[in-house]
């Protein structure tokens, strides 16, 4: 099996990382690793139909599925699933701080069960040849982000894990709503980086605040791979610039408009399939900040694509009416 590179992912995010912003991303960056929304286990075991929660189009690939759980064979099923999928990773959500969640022993509550979590990390690897990787954070409330950040990656790595996506964050699960949980609790970039040099065996990770290219060739510099979450979701053509910075490979995208019009196709099959178009286009709203006339492709698009029968005329109009080949404004690649 062939080395997974994941120097650059886009993180799950709930609602936002759906099959169909993954096809779109597709058409900005080859490289990328791209992560699912996170699945519980619950909804894979006793869910119907499975496509609804695992299914993908092949142009995703390199993809990673997250779970979200804590019941070591309910994991390890549910890993054993993924791969028969063709999943090309499974991560572990040790980092969502919803209160549902927590009642659930899912995300970040996790971090002060370490234990838990390094006995779902080995039955999920003996149950799978794909990687069986970990998303968290730097601690929960009061937890020292040294002393324990340190002990729960010895205790999870012991089990077998060789890699860590670390939001450089707390999560403060007593005190903070989960929005207010990607904001407020300040940003450690240093306490990521010392855990490499701690650690250098491991794959290091780091995630959290980072909004352009330049700043991802920064960490590089210091961990192993970069997960960028909002930004690539609300400004998406961040993407068409990262398979040339951090791969030194031509991305496909040669313009926003290129980009919208290959995904002109997807968007055409997955209406004949029966999905509504504002479900569809709703991931390429920022694909235009910026740009003469991308506040009316919004606008048209916010207005029109949710009415009883949208097709493609709608997503037609609107993309008319950017003007092709106006310069970009300077920040729109971000490096």
């Amino acid at each position: 099996m062939p080395r997974l590179d994941r120097t650059f992912s886009v993180a799950p995010m709930m609602e936002w990382t759906t099959r169909d912003y993954r096809a779109f991303a597709r058409t900005l960056s080859r490289r990328a690793l791209l992560y699912t929304e996170m699945v519980t286990t619950g909804a894979i075991i006793h869910g119907s139909p499975r496509e609804r929660f695992l299914g993908y189009d092949p142009v995703e690939h390199p993809l990673a599925l997250q779970l979200g759980g804590s019941d070591a064979g309910e994991l390890a099923e549910c890993a054993a699933i993924a791969e028969a999928w063709g999943y090309d990773e499974v991560n572990l959500n040790v980092g969502c701080p919803s209160d549902r969640v927590q009642n659930n022993l899912i995300g970040a509550c996790l971090m002060g069960h370490p234990d838990k979590v390094a006995a779902a990390v080995k039955a999920m690897r003996e149950a799978v040849s794909i990687p069986v990787t970990v998303k968290c954070r730097i601690g929960i409330d009061d937890q020292d982000e040294d002393a324990d950040l340190a002990h729960f990656i010895r205790v999870v790595a012991d089990a077998g894990c060789d890699t860590f996506i670390v939001h450089a964050r707390k999560a403060w699960l007593q005190g903070l709503s989960p929005k207010e949980n990607r904001d407020i609790p300040p940003l450690d970039y240093p306490r990521v980086h010392r855990l490499k040099a701690e650690r250098p065996a491991l794959h290091i990770g780091i995630n959290g605040g980072i909004k352009t290219l330049d700043e991802c060739q920064e960490q590089l510099r210091q961990v192993d791979s970069v997960m960028v979450g909002r930004e690539a979701y609300q400004n998406p053509w961040l993407l068409a610039g990262v398979d040339a910075a951090l791969y030194g490979e031509p991305g496909p995208a040669a313009s926003r408009h290129a980009a919208a019009r290959a995904f002109r196709p997807y968007i055409a099959r997955r209406l004949e399939e029966g999905a509504r178009l504002n479900h569809l286009t709703r991931h390429l709203l920022g694909l235009f900040q910026g740009c003469p006339g991308g506040r009316k492709f919004r606008r048209h698009l916010s207005e029109h694509a949710h009415r009883e029968g949208a097709g493609l005329a709608v997503f037609d109009d609107a993309l008319g009416l950017v003007p092709e080949g106006t310069p970009a404004p300077a920040t729109a690649l971000a490096t």
